[in-house]
């Protein structure tokens, strides 16, 4: 779509000071989707030359925010952690095609904050954080399950971006168990868990997005029965948090949420699959 507002293009590596009307560009997809009539300027993060993503010193993964889709399954494909399969499992979550693939970033996928946004479900999943930077170059550090704050609702503050997302090493060595639930075969996501269980401590953390307005990351020490899932779910998840939209009534998505929360257990702690 043409941007008939836009007046221009500048390279992000030129720092010029932010004004009104401002406005991140990392892959387009979600700007070029539709008509953004407030904005007048497109500030290009994609000649920063910032590595997709590496695996650090001490094992953690860092994400740039200009990592895209494509980039980071075959990241995950090679990458030697217990929790690798998840990054595909994830990046396949979209249901898009492999032009949006080539396109879409991680961090715009994040700042978009769509409950079915699936580089959220991952992140949030790994106990990710993110790293903000603001216009005077100050940083701070945010999880991914506080950065999202509702649907697309991020803690972001003016002309604050998305530098990029760390994933500790300690959650790439968990196991990991992936379910996922569409009205439609190629629809949006209705509801996602991601379990993750710590291979040390043996707790069990939950990960619930697409069905929630925002992402929700329960832990719970082992063992645990049904009960004490759908108990923990129930409390922490209010009536107001469940998503509703043309993808799926909240009634559906909390039923399927406590439905593969269930799943989920029992695939990571005794391998079978109810």
């Amino acid at each position: 779509m043409d941007l008939n507002t836009v007046l221009d293009v500048r390279d992000a590596g030129r720092h010029e000071p932010w004004r009104a009307g401002d406005a991140w560009l990392g892959g387009g997809t979600y700007l070029f989707s539709e008509p953004q009539p407030h904005l007048r300027r497109l500030v290009d993060l994609s000649r920063m030359g910032w590595e997709p993503v590496q695996v650090l010193p001490d094992g953690s993964v860092e994400i740039a925010a200009t990592c895209t889709i494509t980039q980071l399954s075959r990241f995950g494909r090679t990458l030697d952690a217990e929790a690798a399969p998840l990054f595909d499992q994830c990046c396949r979550a979209f249901l898009a095609s492999f032009k949006i693939w080539n396109m879409a970033t991680v961090g715009g996928n994040l700042c978009l904050a769509l409950p079915a946004g699936p580089m959220i479900s991952l992140t949030a999943a790994l106990d990710g954080a993110c790293l903000l930077q603001a216009q005077n170059g100050t940083r701070r550090s945010v999880q991914v399950v506080d950065f999202v704050t509702g649907a697309g609702r991020t803690d972001l503050g003016e002309g604050e971006l998305v530098r990029a997302v760390t994933l500790p090493a300690r959650a790439l060595k968990s196991r990991t168990a992936f379910r996922q639930a569409s009205l439609h075969g190629l629809g949006r996501s209705g509801a996602l868990v991601i379990g993750a269980l710590d291979p040390e401590e043996g707790v069990l953390s939950l990960t619930i997005t697409a069905a929630t307005r925002r992402p929700f990351r329960l832990s719970f020490a082992l063992p645990c029965g049904p009960a004490e899932l759908r108990a923990v779910i129930t409390a922490a998840v209010g009536e107001s948090d469940w998503f509703d939209d043309v993808h799926g009534l909240p009634e559906w998505r909390r039923h399927m949420v406590l439905r593969f929360a269930g799943q989920v257990h029992d695939e990571l702690t005794r391998g079978g699959v109810r």
